[in-house]
């Protein structure tokens, strides 16, 4: 059952333009839930590692302790340059032989990671691990625009990052207890391995193919470069973009510096499962009532508020830090619903960057997806390189990144910020 792919409409406000049919090729819980596992990939790749850190630069001898951040910064890395790959190759062979690809190649490189005798290799390994998982990321868009447009596509997105952040929740918790239990850190990887095994099986089985045949590109650089250019001039595209490379490196910022803030700056290192915890539940949350209001107040509305929001959070938070009044209650009762409006924006901005890139989904979105992910991976990089044992280098950036963001949008909306459209 193909979903099939609109035109791509004249503007994101036109209500006369196609749309896709918005409908799912298989029962529709399975749908979202099919679709935030591939997702969760990613997550898993990440946030697993956190606990892990220190036991890794232990044993591979990693002196500085800000270098251990290279384990994630690395994975990014790769995830970001590969996108650019797997959207054209998308368009040209369909969704589903790229997702079970890379999916397969995932697991490999993963198996690789767990035997890793250098930190060189891992590092290696890890760049190509994320390579490899990029393709799940940013063909599950485009298998999501063939097969719903608009708020539709917005609703369905925020209900698979409320499932996908089931994993941010319990990553943490599953590298903790590798490494405190059993205490061996290579468990991880395995771990990873294996989940991924099932969850490309489960695809493979379930999900047919949703690019309609017809519309398949040839795979040559000048129609790849054509599909770049039609993103490239949409105002919404670029726009929506770039304001959700700000925001993810926000997340990125803050995944680079947390288990150093929670080992270092609070001195709770036992915590640090119970941290994450706290703060993605009320990410997931915040996906939640995305869902449930997006197709009554329109994605600009919504995300315009929570990134205001957001940024104002930031700078209450850096002036608490300064003023002496931080704790770790205090820290997480702040961070947690900042995190959740950052989440409920990013995952507007995705839909709308997306809007009217139909004809060109895979491309596009791979497209969307190198910028956003090398964007955020190097500003990521940037505030938590910046860590100075303390949480300030991560507030000023999370409140410079809102701003940027919110400049952005000023400029993408001509001025014309909260519409219910």
């Amino acid at each position: 059952m193909q979903c099939g792919i609109g035109r791509a409409m004249d503007a994101p406000t036109n209500p006369q333009a196609a749309q896709a049919p918005n409908r799912s090729p298989i029962p529709m819980a399975e749908f979202v839930a099919l679709i935030a596992s591939i997702m969760a990939m990613t997550a898993l790749g990440i946030d697993s590692m956190l606990p892990a850190l220190p036991a890794i630069s232990d044993e591979l001898g990693v002196a500085h302790p800000n270098h251990r951040q290279y384990v994630i910064t690395a994975f990014m890395l790769g995830f970001a340059v590969a996108q650019l790959f797997h959207g054209p190759l998308a368009d040209r062979f369909g969704r589903k032989p790229v997702i079970v690809g890379s999916l397969a190649l995932y697991v490999a490189l993963n198996v690789l990671a767990a035997f890793s005798r250098s930190f060189e290799l891992l590092l290696i390994a890890r760049a190509a691990s994320g390579a490899a998982v990029a393709g799940g990321r940013v063909v599950t868009i485009a298998l999501v625009r063939d097969c719903f447009a608009g708020r539709a596509m917005a609703q369905v997105m925020s209900l698979a990052f409320m499932v996908f952040m089931v994993v941010p929740v319990v990553a943490p918790a599953f590298g903790q207890l590798m490494v405190m239990i059993f205490g061996d850190w290579r468990l991880i990887f395995g771990g990873i391995a294996f989940v991924a095994a099932l969850v490309l099986i489960w695809f493979a089985i379930r999900m047919p193919e949703t690019m309609d045949r017809a519309t398949a590109a040839q795979f040559r650089v000048g129609d790849v470069l054509a599909g770049y250019r039609v993103m490239l001039r949409d105002r919404w595209a670029v726009g929506y973009t770039l304001a959700a490379t700000a925001v993810a490196g926000g997340f990125f910022s803050f995944i680079g510096s947390i288990q150093q803030i929670v080992y270092d700056v609070f001195k709770r290192p036992e915590l640090l499962t119970v941290v994450f915890m706290a703060i993605a539940g009320c990410m997931a949350a915040g996906s939640f009532l995305n869902s449930r209001l997006v197709m009554r107040f329109g994605m600009r509305l919504l995300s315009h508020v929570a990134l205001v929001a957001a940024t104002v959070m930031a700078f209450v938070h850096l002036g608490v830090i300064l003023a002496g009044w931080e704790s770790l209650p205090v820290f997480i009762l702040l961070q947690a619903p900042m995190m959740a409006a950052l989440g409920l924006a990013n995952s507007n901005f995705s839909a709308m960057a997306m809007e009217n890139m139909g004809e060109v989904a895979g491309t596009a979105s791979s497209l969307q997806g190198f910028v956003t992910t090398m964007g955020a991976a190097v500003l990521g990089a940037v505030v938590g390189q910046a860590f100075d044992g303390t949480a300030v280098p991560l507030y000023l950036g999370f409140a410079g990144l809102g701003l940027t963001a919110l400049a952005i949008i000023f400029v993408t909306e001509k001025g014309r910020l909260f519409r219910r459209s």
